[in-house]
């Protein structure tokens, strides 16, 4: 349960900001077509966006993080 909801939280790091910059500089422009072409340009765009980008950039900084957090050396008290 606790992977599916990091992969969860990963998912919308890449999606929300993606759609939100997409459809500010496309959304003017989409806006006079019909639902079904707006949203399958968006899909057509941002799902190997996603798959090979922005997931992949997400599990490299997460990766970062965590080996840092692994290797940082115990304070001696």
């Amino acid at each position: 349960m606790k992977a599916r909801l990091l992969i969860s939280i990963k998912i919308w790091m890449v999606i929300y900001p993606s759609i939100t910059l997409f459809l500010f500089l496309f959304g003017a422009d989409l806006a006079g077509l019909p639902l079904y072409q707006r949203t399958f340009i968006i899909t057509v765009s941002l799902v190997p966006w996603m798959v090979f980008v922005g997931l992949p950039f997400i599990e490299f900084i997460v990766g970062k993080i965590s080996s840092r957090t692994y290797t940082q050396k115990p304070l001696n008290k």
